[in-house]
C-alpha cells in the first residue's frame, strides 16, 4: 500500500464515466429522434401500442445502464479517493516515525529505539530512559494501523457495493426502484448525506447548497434522492424536472408490475401518470419554448401535478396559474392546455417571442370539488370555506419564491394567474406571511380572496386584476359570502379587466379579448379597455 500505484483505478473510474455519458447520450438521442418524432407525427393504432411499448422498455434499460455505470464511477472513484488518502497517512506516519529514530519494517511494524547501549540492560536507569525515548511509539504503531485499517474497510465496502448492484439492472426495464435503492447506499459511502438536503422553506438557501455542489455530487443526490429534490422550491427547473420524471417513470414501472392488483385509487392514478407521461414524452422534441417541465407531482387524494411550460429560469416573463374547483391529477392535461393558450397570449406581448415566456400550471393543493348537493352539507363544505385555501397557501408561497431564488440573471416580471377557487387560494397566499412577490395578479371567475380590501394584499392594489363575465354564476353570487368581499367591486380596490367572454370557463377562449388580455398582463403590459366588463 505504501508505494501502490492507482493509475490503473484512475483508468477504470474514466471508462465507466465515458460509458455513463454514452449511454445517456443514447437514451436522450432515442428520445429526440426516434420516440419524440412518433409521437409529434401521433403515430397511432395496435403497431403504435406494441412500437411505444418497446422503445420505452429500451429507453428505461439504457436510463437504468446509465446510472449503474454512474454509479460504479462513483464507488470506484470515491475508492481512490480514499486509498490515496489512507496512502498519504500512511506514508506520514512512517516519515514521522522514522525521522523520531524508529525503524518501521515492511510489514508495518514500528520497533522501539534504543536509548542505550544493550550492554547497560542492568543499568537501573535503563528501562526509563528506554521508555522516554520511545513515549511516541504507541502513537505511530496507531497511526499506521490506522491508515492500513482505513485502506482495507475502503477496499470491503467498494467491493460490496460493488457487487450489490445488480448487473442484471442492465437488462430489466423494471430496474430503475433497484437502482436508486444502490444509489442511496453508494451516496452513503461517498459521503453524501440525505439529511443535507434543504426542505424548499428557505427556497434562497435551497438554490445557494445546489450551486454549490459538483457536478458529481448532484448526479449522486438524484440518483439516490429523486423523490425529496423534485419537490425542493429554488433547485432549477432542469433539476426538479429530471428528479421527477425520474419517480414518474419509477412509479409507472411499479404500476405495471402490480396492474393486476391494483385498486380503485391506484388504477386511476396509473391511468392518470400514463397520460401525463405521455404529454411529456410528446414535448420532448418540441422548439425549447413549448418543452415542459415535470415541477412536482403527486397521486395523494385527487393527485397534484405542476408543469411548467417553457424554462421559468431563463423567461423574462413567468406566469403562474392556479386552477380552482374540481381539477385534479386526472385533467393535468387540460390545465397545461390553457397554459400554453396563455404562453402564446404573453408571447404577443414580450417582444422577444414565446422564449421569453413561460406559464405555470400549479396544481399542488387539494382543489375542492364542484359537487352542490342540498342534502349533503358536509359535501360543500370544501367550496364554501377558506379551509382548502388556506390550506395551500403556504406551499403557493414556497413555490412563486422558489422561482425567484432559481431565476437566472435579472428579475423576471412574475404574474400569478388565479381561477375560481384558484383566486381564494392565490388571495390567502397573498395575504399571509411575505406574500407572493408578484408584479401582477389576475384573478378571473372569483369567488373571493378571503379578504375585505385590496389593500389587505402584498400585491399592489394597481396591478391587481379582476376579470368577470355577465353571465359568470361563481363571481356573481359567491362573493361576500363565506370566501371574501366581491373583488369586482370598485370599493375592492382592485383594477377591473374587461372580458369579452361568457360563462365561468371562458376565459381562454381562443381569439378572445379576455385571453389577450391576459396576455398582455404575462408581458407586463396594461390589458386593453374595451368597454364595462
Amino acid at each position: 500500500m505504501f508505494t501502490q500505484d492507482f493509475s490503473d483505478l484512475d483508468a477504470a473510474v474514466s471508462s465507466w464515466k465515458k460509458l455513463a455519458e454514452a449511454l445517456g447520450k443514447t437514451r436522450t438521442d432515442s428520445g429526440k429522434r426516434v420516440t419524440g418524432p412518433l409521437h409529434k407525427a401521433q403515430w397511432t393504432g395496435i403497431s403504435a401500442t406494441y412500437g411505444f411499448d418497446a422503445m420505452e422498455a429500451t429507453e428505461s434499460k439504457l436510463g437504468t445502464a446509465q446510472l449503474d455505470a454512474q454509479l460504479i464511477t462513483t464507488v470506484l472513484d470515491t475508492l481512490q479517493t480514499k486509498m490515496e488518502a489512507a496512502q498519504r497517512r500512511l506514508r506520514n506516519a512512517v516519515a514521522d516515525a522514522e525521522a523520531a529514530g524508529h525503524t518501521v519494517r515492511d510489514d508495518g511494524w514500528v520497533e522501539p529505539k534504543q536509548a542505550l547501549d544493550p550492554t547497560y540492560r542492568n543499568d537501573p536507569d535503563y528501562a526509563g530512559l528506554q521508555q522516554q525515548a520511545n513515549t511516541g511509539l504507541g502513537g505511530f504503531r496507531a497511526r499506521i494501523d490506522e491508515a492500513v485499517t482505513d485502506a482495507e474497510t475502503a477496499s470491503y465496502q467498494a467491493a460490496e457495493l460493488l457487487h450489490q448492484i445488480d448487473p442484471f439492472d442492465l437488462d430489466k426495464r423494471y430496474g430503475g426502484a433497484n437502482a436508486q435503492e444502490d444509489a442511496a447506499r453508494v451516496a452513503e459511502f461517498a459521503g453524501i448525506d440525505q439529511k443535507d438536503i434543504p426542505d424548499g422553506k428557505d427556497p434562497k438557501q435551497a438554490a445557494k447548497w445546489w450551486a454549490g455542489l459538483g457536478e458529481d455530487d448532484q448526479r449522486l443526490y438524484l440518483a439516490a434522492f429523486p423523490d425529496q429534490l423534485g419537490t425542493v422550491d429554488g433547485l432549477p427547473a432542469t433539476t426538479r424536472d429530471h428528479a421527477n420524471r425520474t419517480v414518474l417513470d419509477m412509479k409507472l414501472n411499479d404500476y405495471a408490475l402490480r396492474e393486476g392488483e391494483l385498486g380503485y385509487h391506484d388504477r386511476s392514478s396509473y391511468r392518470s401518470l400514463s397520460a401525463l407521461k405521455d404529454r411529456l414524452d410528446k414535448t420532448d422534441t418540441a422548439p425549447a419554448h413549448k418543452q415542459l417541465y415535470l415541477l412536482g407531482f403527486s397521486t395523494e387524494k385527487d393527485g397534484r401535478a405542476i408543469v411548467a411550460v417553457g424554462n421559468p429560469d431563463t423567461a423574462r416573463h413567468t406566469a403562474v396559474q392556479v386552477p380552482g374547483t374540481s381539477n385534479q391529477l386526472d385533467n393535468v392535461g387540460s390545465q397545461i392546455d390553457r397554459a400554453e393558450k396563455l404562453q402564446s397570449a404573453g408571447a404577443t406581448w414580450a417582444g422577444g417571442g414565446r422564449k421569453d415566456v413561460s406559464v405555470i400550471s400549479w396544481l399542488d393543493y387539494n382543489a375542492p370539488e364542484a359537487n352542490f348537493d342540498p342534502s349533503d352539507p358536509e359535501l360543500n363544505l370544501g367550496i364554501a370555506t377558506k379551509g382548502r385555501a388556506e390550506d395551500g397557501a403556504e406551499g403557493l408561497r414556497d413555490f412563486t419564491h422558489g422561482l425567484r431564488a432559481a431565476h437566472e440573471g435579472e428579475r423576471s416580471h412574475l404574474t400569478v394567474l388565479a381561477h375560481s377557487y384558484g383566486s381564494t387560494t392565490a388571495g390567502a397566499a397573498d395575504a399571509g406571511g411575505r406574500g407572493l412577490d408578484a408584479d401582477d395578479m389576475v384573478v378571473v371567475g372569483s369567488p373571493g380572496l378571503t379578504v375585505d380590501r385590496a389593500d389587505q394584499l402584498h400585491i399592489d392594489p394597481e396591478h391587481l386584476w379582476v376579470g368577470a363575465a355577465p353571465d359568470d354564476m361563481v363571481s356573481n353570487l359567491t362573493p361576500d359570502f363565506a370566501l371574501g368581499a366581491d373583488p369586482k367591486q370598485s370599493d375592492f380596490g382592485a383594477q377591473r379587466m374587461y372580458v369579452d367572454t361568457g360563462g365561468h370557463s371562458g376565459y381562454w377562449d381562443d381569439g378572445s379579448q379576455s385571453l389577450e388580455n391576459q396576455g398582455r398582463i404575462i408581458a407586463g403590459k396594461t390589458p386593453k379597455d374595451g368597454g364595462p366588463g
